[in-house]
This record gives C-alpha cells, structure tokens and sequence, in this order.
C-alpha cells in the first residue's frame, strides 16, 4: 500500500474482461486503484456498475490516470498484443518518471517485450512481461503468473501480485522467471501445451461420437469419472459440464456449434520457437494444424463428397475403447508436457533465463487454464532432480507411459482403420518411438545430402565431430 494519502496504489489500462476482472481482485486485497480506457465509455461503464463503496477511481486522460497514481507508479497494461502496446508505451514515457514500473499483462510475443524492455529501461523505468492464465475467473478470483523482466520492477510489485494469484498450500502461483521475455515466452509455451491439451481431448471426444456413436449425454459420465483420477484438470472438468449443457430446442448444444476453432496466435508462436531452437513440439504443431483444418469449413465439405469414406463403427464388445482412449489421452498428453520442457531447456540456455522447470510447473497447478492433478506430480519430478534431463525419464511418468502404451496403440489403430484423424495421438506415438529409438533412419537422410550436396556426416566407428564426404555409388 501507498502512504500517499488519496492516490492510488496501482493503475490498470484496458476494462475488457481480464482488465475489469483483475481491477477487482486486486481492489478485493485492498489495493486502491485508477483506471484507464482507451474508449472512455467503458470506464465509465465499469464506474458505474462496480465503483459503489469501492476504491476505484476511474479517468478518462492518461495524465488524469498518471496523476492519480502515488509513486512509483505501477501500471498494468491489460491490452491487445502488438503494436497497441507499443502505441501505449510511446504515450505513457513522457508522463512516467525513472523507477516507475510497467507490466505488460497481455499475450505478447517474448521478442517483443524483449525489445520493449531494453527501451523503456534505459528511459529509467523498469518493465515486466507476465503471462496471465486463467480467463476471466481465474482474472477475478486467482489467475496463474508467470512474471519476466526487471528484478527491481518484480520486487516492487511482488507483494502485490502474491497476493491476488491463486495458491497451492499457501505457496503462490506467481513467481519470477528471469530477465527480459522469459515470463512472456512461459506464457506462449503455456498456451501452445493448452492448444495440445485441448487437441487430445477432442480426439477422444471424436472417436467416441464417431467410432462408438456415443451421444454427448453419454459422454459426459465418461468425462466426469476421468476428472476423478489422473486426468483431473479444468479443461476436462468444463467439457464435463460441455457434454451435460442442453441446447433451448432439446438435444445437446455441443451438436450445434459449428466445427471451426479459432486461435490468436500464440500456438503458431510455439511451433515456430521450438524449430528456432531445435526442440520438437511435435503434438502442439498437430494441434495448430488440426484448427486450421478445422477453418476449412468449406473444403471439408467438398472433401466429403469428393471422397467419401464413411467412418466405420468401433466395436467394443469387452468394454475397453474407452479405457484405452483414457491412456492414449494421457499418454499424448505426458509426451507433450515433455517436449515442452525441452523447449524451455533449449530456450533458456539459448537466451541465458536460467528458467527452473520446477518453478514453472508449479505456477501451473493452479488458477491457470492447464491446472491438473497431473502438474503436482511434475512439479515434484523437477524438484527432486532438478537436471531432469527429459520429463519421460522420470521413474513416475516413465512407469505411467510404459502402462499407457498397449492402449495408446490400440486407439491409434482403431482410429486409423475406422477413418477418424487422431493427429495428436499418433504425433505423440511418434514421436515416443522415435525418442526410445537407438537408430533412426536419420543416417540414410544425411548420406543423400552428402551425396547431392556434399553437406558430409559423422561416423558411427570415429569420435563426434569428425566429418567425411564420400563420393556415393558403384566404383
């Protein structure tokens, strides 16, 4: 809190849901604060409609907003990612004076608040990127956080930001992540595992409908009984309640909603990061390319008559499809988490973050939209052997996949013979065998670009680093 009496303690710019809801949590702690907007209307609105008894005070000019704040002022932007933030930064610096901190609570690209970073410091003013997850609830009542940038500007709003995010046993769901981008680039990945979390789900959901020609009412104890064991997570609690929600002329609202998922972004900016750095996210490229498939509304459906090939049904005469789909579900899942946390090595090296995988999935567990069961355990993975070199060679999680493997492929098989796409699934197999695998076929690939490009390979019977070309093909 400020002890300058009348002014308030943080200001927040942009009353869309995560600003207004954000605005009110941290109200809710006692913080006092000012808002801004850029259509004044909707301060206005939010005044009106939430100011009563409340220490709001709402401002339609940026050197009202600036003046209302005690300092060192700490203003959160909570605003359209990409140059809206820029423009917002370019009419703040004037008005700000050195020690006041910036955040930058929207979802931008980590290269961005990089360079946002080095500008607003050497203007004296310190700038954090944090990744907020959670929606409009978890905004509200206790989002996940995942805050990169200035040490000093962290330490200045530490308390303050501990205090609104969600808890595991009394341990906050927000803690620094390292300089520059590294809470940004968090984000991302975090966004780019919920856009797989969310393929794998479906995929289960499709071969259900299609291959088991199971109504959603008849999938919604299925999703309610996986959420009592390993699968526990919020993404498979609300497709529960999506399977159990009627829509206003009888039968399921699900089956009316049309089949076209849209994204923002920040999967596209996963896949392209992880082949920056050489690390596969093999599952959530799947996953951005399932969407745009899906965009295809009208291809698809040209596709259908052109080629027909109707599904064939799934028989389940022992009961095991659906339990098999529960390992393949998992299992998919777990090879995902895993890769990401190969991008985060690769990145954090890459860029000097010094990230902790341990800390990362810790944010995780709680208020953010990917929180599970399942990031307990891999919270207690990287805390007890912190040089975890991969996720999958953990005792726990190596065990669990083992276990999950024979159904995994009978559901990949199944899907593949009944004509139902799997793209996650058979991904994450994938990329499972070839992970295990002693030798690829990799050597094959590097012989012909030696041959046609004289790009030379290493030996199997010489040390690593030794290269050689050879002229390729009968004496």
């Amino acid at each position: 809190m400020t002890d300058q009496q009348g002014l308030a303690d943080v200001g927040l710019i942009g009353l869309a849901v995560m600003g207004k809801n954000l605005v009110l949590n941290l109200e809710d702690h006692g913080y006092r604060l000012a808002v801004f907007n850029r259509t004044t209307e909707r301060v206005d609105a939010f005044i009106a409609s939430e100011g009563d008894g409340r220490a709001l005070t709402g401002t339609h000019t940026l050197d009202a907003f600036v003046t209302a704040l005690a300092r060192p002022r700490r203003i959160i932007m909570m605003i359209k990612a990409g140059t809206p933030v820029d423009d917002q930064i370019d009419a703040l610096l004037p008005l700000l004076d050195a020690g006041d901190i910036l955040i930058d609570g929207g979802n931008s690209l980590f290269t961005d608040t990089e360079r946002r970073a080095t500008r607003v410091e050497v203007a004296g003013l310190h700038y954090l990127g944090i990744g907020i997850s959670g929606g409009e609830i978890g905004a509200r009542y206790g989002p996940s956080m995942m805050p990169g940038g200035s040490p000093e500007g962290w330490g200045a709003v530490q308390e303050m930001l501990e205090t609104i995010a969600a808890t595991v046993g009394g341990e906050p769901c927000a803690s620094w992540l390292g300089p520059g981008g590294a809470g940004h680039y968090v984000k991302m990945v975090h966004n780019g595992i919920e856009y797989g979390d969310m393929q794998v789900i479906a995929e289960g959901y499709d071969v259900m409908r299609r291959g088991l020609g199971m109504s959603a009412s008849e999938m919604q104890p299925v999703f309610a009984q996986w959420n009592e064991g390993r699968l526990d997570s919020f993404l498979i609690e609300i497709t529960a309640d999506i399977m159990a929600t009627p829509d206003d002329r009888g039968g399921s609202l699900l089956d009316v909603v049309l089949d076209a998922a849209g994204q923002k972004g920040t999967g596209k900016w996963t896949v392209i990061a992880s082949m920056e750095e050489a690390a596969p996210t093999t599952l959530v490229a799947e996953a951005v390319y399932a969407r745009m498939v899906s965009a295809a509304v009208d291809g698809r459906s040209r596709g259908a008559s052109v080629f027909p090939l109707p599904v064939q049904a799934i028989t389940d005469p022992a009961g095991k499809v659906v339990a098999d789909l529960e390992d393949a579900l998992y299992a998919s899942k777990l090879v995902s988490y895993a890769q990401g946390f190969m991008l985060f090595d690769a990145a954090s090296e890459a860029h000097g973050w010094n990230l902790d995988a341990g800390t990362i999935a810790s944010l995780w567990r709680n208020g953010a939209i990917i929180r599970s069961r399942f990031l307990n355990e891999i919270t207690t993975a990287y805390r007890v052997t912190p040089d975890l070199p991969n996720l999958l060679f953990d005792d726990f999680f190596a065990g669990a996949v083992i276990a999950a493997e024979p159904g995994w492929r009978r559901t990949v098989q199944r899907a593949v013979a009944a004509g139902i796409p799997v793209p996650a699934y058979s991904s994450a197999l994938a990329f499972f065998d070839a992970y295990r695998s002693e030798r690829l076929p990799a050597n094959l690939i590097q012989a012909q670009r030696d041959s046609f490009g004289a790009h030379t390979y290493e030996r199997t019977d010489r040390p690593r680093g030794e290269f050689f070309h050879s002229d390729w093909g009968p004496e």
